[in-house]
């Protein structure tokens, strides 16, 4: 397959000759290159993974290459759809990946392994667009956790409400937007219909500008929203069931695609679970808010639990800060601290001591509701 059926408009800063500027190249990565150039391999893009294999786009083409020679123990550094790397030339049977070029940011979830591993979903991306459908009614925490992740992988998050035909009602839709930019402050929140064509403009000015992951459960509307945006059916769509909007997993495998007007897309299967992973920093530009808050309160480790001059309580009694805000803002640090107590000694002896202050707290507030008569 030839490249130039993958080829698109170039990234902003990208060098427009050369062949491989659709899916993001620059001078950065041509001068990171360089040594591996010195001994002929080849610079690509990962667009696919299956089984150890992966697909990459090169200067010479679309090639099949064995990721065996870069089989990391670390699972952080698994090759992954997005990575830029570096690939035998042209001849070599079979051809290999040799190595993995520096990630500018990765969007990572915890797996359900005990040992608490992060999986990455996909690297070098600008954009992770978090794909709501309005067929179903809305999660805000979902939405908060996958936008703490968002904002740890250090791109820049963007919540898109699919489906927003199923609500016909103008003040209606308003209301739903409202809700999720209180959910997601300082990130835009764009309501699309990939059905009648409304938001697309917008999202498609959006994504241009770099390389996008479409995020979000089955049945969100991810693959006919890549197809909206690639201007074909590109990617295999299913009907979402009535009863409760889910469809099947259409998209099976996470795929790189260059969108016609510029910018680069990448679809993944739909996600069942999305369990934080060190995610400290991305939790508290989440709830910027309660951050900002909390500058104010009285004491510098304040939990804003019942402590006196506390700016984030204050707030909630006034009815500045919703309850339910604070409480997923709680159940996401916790979450988060259990994470990285599990590999971090001095975070889970931080915890520990916590518990057993909270626990002498408690036996004191029961001691105090008995009264003396109940002592000794």
């Amino acid at each position: 397959m030839s490249l130039s059926s993958f080829q698109g408009s170039s990234f902003p800063g990208s060098s427009p000759s050369h062949p491989l500027a659709p899916y993001g190249w620059d001078a950065d990565r041509e001068a990171e290159f360089a040594p591996f150039a010195g001994q002929g391999l080849l610079p690509g893009r990962v667009v696919r993974v299956d089984r150890g294999l992966c697909d990459v786009v090169t200067p010479a083409g679309l090639v099949r290459a064995d990721t065996e020679f870069v089989v990391p123990r670390d699972p952080m550094k698994v090759v992954c759809t997005g990575d830029w790397v570096a690939v035998d030339p042209e001849g070599s049977d079979p051809r290999y990946v040799r190595t993995l070029l520096s990630r500018r940011t990765a969007f990572v979830r915890s797996t359900s392994s005990k040992r608490s591993e992060g999986q990455v979903l996909a690297t070098n991306v600008d954009h992770v667009v978090i794909c709501v459908s309005l067929a179903v009614e809305l999660d805000l925490g979902r939405i908060e956790r996958f936008l703490a992740l968002a904002w740890e992988s250090g791109a820049q998050p963007l919540v898109v409400l699919t489906k927003a035909d199923l609500v016909p009602d103008p003040a209606g839709l308003a209301h739903l937007v409202q809700d999720v930019e209180t959910a997601a402050p300082g990130v835009q929140v764009l309501p699309v219909s990939a059905t009648d064509g409304d938001g697309l403009d917008m999202l498609g000015a959006v994504v241009s500008g770099g390389t996008s992951v479409l995020l979000g459960q089955s049945g969100a509307g991810k693959s006919t929203l890549a197809n909206a945006l690639l201007g074909d059916d590109v990617m295999a769509v299913h009907a979402a069931r009535d009863v409760d909007g889910k469809g099947r997993h259409t998209t099976t495998t996470r795929n790189l695609l260059v969108l016609p007007g510029g910018g680069v897309l990448i679809d993944t299967p739909g996600l069942r679970g999305v369990g934080l992973f060190d995610a400290g920093s991305g939790v508290g530009q989440a709830f910027s808010e309660i951050e900002e808050l909390a500058q104010d309160c009285r004491f510098q480790d304040c939990a804003h639990v019942a402590e006196p001059g506390c700016a984030v309580l204050a707030a909630l009694d006034s009815g500045v800060l919703p309850e339910r805000r604070l409480e997923s803002y709680r159940k996401l640090l916790r979450e988060n601290q259990r994470i990285v107590a599990k590999t971090d000694v001095r975070v889970r002896n931080e915890l520990r001591r916590e518990w057993k202050r909270r626990g002498a707290q408690g036996r004191a507030a029961m001691e105090a509701k008995r009264g003396p008569r109940y002592r000794g």
